[in-house]
């Protein structure tokens, strides 16, 4: 729980988004159990951009997916919005973004966003006024008749951003999903996301390995340590809501990115004097 202070000054409780209790995860292998995560603890506030970085093989996509209920934890609680990952799933609490787009090119794009509203029953002029709002969320308008392999990668991830926000979950879960762009469309997708961040006020958790990348978009960044992955430190990132192309050249912009790096050169420094 965080409390937070009101207009009168009074602090008030808030319940934290997501909460993950002492979570571990131990995968079974032909040649063994393989230990991906060990006693996470953690709270993630409503409407904060956290980041998971840390070295390959840390078990930042395992937390994420432990999080949106596709895969169990070996140990541990895991709660979002106060009840368990699993009914938060099926409460569809969820929207999920891989690096890969998944789109679906005998679709169109707005029939790819529709694609969540109509697994949900939703009707056909309903679906189709609120693909058109996620349409033109992401910048997308004039595009809807098109398929996917007409556009750029930039452009389908953010249908596949569209698609994911369509039916208004509260949480976000993001793996990687700038990944495969080139570092020019990257920079312009991580600005075209923290738009649509602040537009809608969703949690989002995001998986990356670019400290840049982190420190750009988030509110707060979460360093983890080599396997078994736990959480080494958790950074609050001191930047303005608003941020564009002047903060990346910015003293205080340096200065968050220097302090993510050396936490997690840190850590790696620390897990190779253990090794």
């Amino acid at each position: 729980m965080t409390t937070s202070p009101t207009d009168t000054g009074v602090a008030t409780t808030t319940a934290p988004a997501i909460s993950l209790r002492g979570v571990s995860k131990v995968f079974s292998t032909s040649s063994g159990p393989v230990h991906a995560l060990d006693d996470i603890t953690l709270d993630i506030e409503p409407g904060s951009f956290v980041s998971l970085i840390g070295p390959s093989g840390c078990g930042k996509s395992t937390l994420l997916r432990v999080i949106g209920d596709l895969i169990d934890p070996s140990e541990g609680v895991v709660e979002v919005h106060g009840r368990s990952a699993a009914a938060a799933r099926k409460a569809r609490d969820y929207g999920m973004v891989f690096q890969q787009a998944g789109l679906m090119d005998w679709r169109t794009v707005r029939r790819n966003i529709e694609l969540p509203l109509q697994v949900q029953g939703v009707g056909r002029d309903e679906r189709r006024a609120k693909a058109r709002q996620m349409l033109k969320l992401v910048k997308l308008e004039q595009f809807e008749h098109h398929r996917p392999r007409q556009l750029s990668g930039g452009m389908q991830q953010r249908v596949a951003i569209a698609r994911a926000l369509s039916f208004q979950p509260r949480v976000l879960l993001m793996d990687e999903p700038l990944g495969a762009l080139d570092e020019m469309t990257r920079e312009h997708m991580q600005r075209e996301l923290l738009g649509i961040y602040q537009a809608t006020g969703t949690t989002v958790v995001f998986v990356t390995h670019s400290v840049s990348e982190a420190t750009f978009l988030s509110t707060d960044v979460i360093v983890m340590s080599p396997r078994p992955g736990r959480i080494a430190e958790h950074l609050k990132i001191d930047l303005p809501a608003y941020r564009n192309d002047e903060t990346r050249i910015s003293e205080q912009y340096f200065a968050e990115e220097a302090k993510v790096r050396a936490s997690l050169h840190s850590v790696l420094d620390e897990s190779r004097r253990a090794a």
